[in-house]
């Protein structure tokens, strides 16, 4: 049976394709023209079946669902493909979602995996009530449904465009940096994805997900402070200022940034004990995210 990968050009698209092709999975994957060329090229020389499609064509995607028994997706407009008023949060994070949910049930797809984030991301902002609309009209589709729910990905909130620069010792902490975060690898997240097409426990489930401890801002920076022997130089960013922040800020990315921060700063422990008993997914930590990513000092 054939699987269709919408995001697959990705983080966490490109490591479920990955996944797939190294279980010998038929794999089709949804790409847009504008998709990068190079990544496009790497999915086929694995394996993959490409078709191009987008998000906001209904007809694209009902032909990229023919044939498919199962669709998972981790497209997302944010945080690097996100273009005001072709490809944003209410273009592809809403409307594009919903097209890929009818399309996929018009084609009698029988199980859709989609990937939304923690419930303890729960502010008012477009990202975060798109992806709640798009969670409820999943579950009122009538298909078999997973929801996957991950923490903060390392990749993303580890990384110098939101203020975490190892490389220079420089780190943005929101809030204070007391509240415990379970910061998880997209590639776990995909893992996660992967066994879901066969587990028992990821039918009509929604799975909260994390890495394999929470751990506060502040203590993430110590195990970088300690992998590089150099002192950080942090920046606190309080909780009042992102709120106003948010507040203040006119474009969707921008607020939904800012009430990400808000919820980053406020902490996201998922407690991941009971889930790993029905999906054996090693998880990385952030010391072993730091050892793969930190340049030699």
């Amino acid at each position: 049976m054939t699987t269709l990968v919408v995001g697959a050009t990705g983080m966490v698209g490109g490591e479920v394709c990955k996944g797939l092709i190294a279980q010998g999975k038929s794999v089709r994957a949804l790409v847009r023209a504008a998709s990068d060329p190079a990544k496009v090229s790497r999915l086929q020389a694995r394996g993959v079946e490409t078709v191009q499609g987008d998000l906001r064509d209904r007809a694209s995607l009902e032909r990229a669902c023919r044939g498919v028994d199962a669709v998972i997706s981790t497209a997302s407009s944010m945080p690097f493909a996100y273009k005001p008023g072709e490809n944003d949060i209410q273009t592809t994070d809403l409307q594009g979602l919903t097209n890929l949910i009818d399309a996929a049930k018009a084609a009698q797809v029988h199980h859709f995996i989609y990937t939304s984030f923690s419930h303890n991301i729960d502010l008012d902002f477009p990202l975060r009530n798109a992806k709640r609309t798009v969670e409820l009209h999943l579950k009122e589709s009538g298909m078999t449904y997973t929801i996957l729910r991950p923490s903060y990905f390392m990749e993303v909130w580890l990384n110098p465009v939101v203020g975490f620069d190892a490389d220079n010792a420089k780190a943005a902490i929101y809030g204070d940096g007391s509240k415990p975060l379970s910061l998880i690898a997209t590639r776990d997240v995909a893992e996660f994805a992967v066994q879901s097409l066969t587990a028992l426990a990821a039918r009509n489930a929604t799975l909260e997900l994390g890495g394999p401890e929470a751990l506060t801002p502040l203590q993430v920076v110590k195990i970088f402070e300690s992998m590089q022997g150099r002192t950080f130089e942090k920046q606190f960013v309080p909780a009042n200022a992102l709120k106003a922040q948010q507040e203040g800020a006119t474009d969707p990315m921008q607020q939904s940034f800012s009430g990400l921060m808000r919820c980053y700063a406020t902490g996201d422990p998922i407690e991941m004990q009971e889930t790993l008993k029905a999906f054996p997914v090693r998880l990385t930590s952030v010391k072993e995210y730091a050892q793969q990513k930190l340049t030699p000092t």
